[in-house]
């Protein structure tokens, strides 16, 4: 991992993107007027850092990186927050898919020894430490060593990432249930434990996380639990982040199309009939000027406000 470079000040990054002032006038900039949690010696905070993007980093992370010694950051997470840390140690404990990591139980003990050193510690992942993310994990492993813990939750990519490719998980003409799954256990397989028989038929809609090792196992088994080849699947790829890339399938071309256009994991797998209402809901197309390309993708034939 390169060294992070700070290029621009914490005061200058905190009133542009929270205050909408060009220029720090201050010497300190503040947080809104609130008694803000004190992140004291010897504790750890596990907080969610969010999809990406750093405007959605929340204020109670934001707080945490000002007063943290130590943070303790997984690959996900971008120089552009990590440069909010102002003068912390910054620490890279790996966590992605496919690329060499540090084991689960050495990051762990680690911040136990940190906590134990009366260092400020903030343990920062990617989207929502209790979401797919193994902060529970570790939560656990210092409440167990007598280490104090702040649960800062984050927005989990399956719902922020998906938001920005224009795809709702949840849409009252499509679904009253959404299913996450994980497509991969400790041991990088596809986890025995999950019956894609009780999942397909039981959610109209399923947002499949580190899945793109497994994807021919996993869209085959929801066929053959009875969903169709013809299902809308979209996969999003960098999600919320600049170079966002979201490729519109279907589940059976799934494998081919994620093939022709270089998907690379990590990636959001979002299946179900939401994924038409991209075709309505691409805001960052429509940012750059380009229209929706159908205003109805669901056929309802009436205006949304329409019951």
């Amino acid at each position: 991992m390169p060294p992070i470079t700070k290029r621009r000040s914490l005061e200058h990054y905190l009133t542009a993107a929270l205050f909408g002032i060009r220029s720090a006038m201050s010497d300190s900039p503040s947080l809104p007027p609130k008694k803000w949690p004190e992140l004291r010696p010897g504790w750890v905070w596990l907080c969610g850092a969010g999809p990406g993007d750093p405007g959605l980093l929340t204020l109670h992370a934001l707080n945490a990186l000002r007063q943290a010694d130590v943070v303790v950051y997984d690959a996900l997470v971008g120089t552009e927050i990590l440069e909010w840390a102002d003068d912390a140690e910054l620490i890279y404990a790996g966590k992605r898919g496919g690329k060499p990591s540090a084991k689960q139980r050495d990051i762990s003990l680690h911040l136990v020894e940190l906590a134990r050193a009366g260092k400020r510690v903030l343990r920062l992942k990617g989207g929502d430490p209790f979401v797919f993310g193994r902060g529970g994990e570790e939560a656990q492993t210092l409440v167990q060593h007598g280490i104090p813990v702040r649960i800062i939750p984050g927005i989990s990519a399956g719902i922020g990432g998906l938001a920005y490719a224009g795809i709702p998980v949840t849409h009252r003409d499509v679904n009253q249930s959404v299913t996450f799954v994980t497509g991969h256990d400790q041991s990088g397989t596809t986890p025995d434990s999950l019956n894609w028989d009780g999942i397909a038929r039981g959610s109209q809609v399923i947002v499949i996380y580190m899945g793109m090792k497994h994807i021919d196992h996993i869209t085959q088994s929801l066929i053959v639990a009875g969903r169709s080849p013809s299902e809308p699947l979209a996969f999003v790829t960098s999600a919320t982040l600049e170079h966002q890339q979201v490729v519109e399938s279907t589940l059976g071309t799934a494998v081919a199309d994620a093939k022709a256009a270089g998907i690379e994991p990590p990636a959001i797998i979002c299946v179900g009939r939401s994924v038409l209402m991209r075709q309505v809901l691409d805001w960052q197309s429509m940012e750059a000027g380009i229209p929706a390309r159908n205003l109805d993708p669901l056929g309802r034939g009436r205006p949304a406000e329409s019951a």
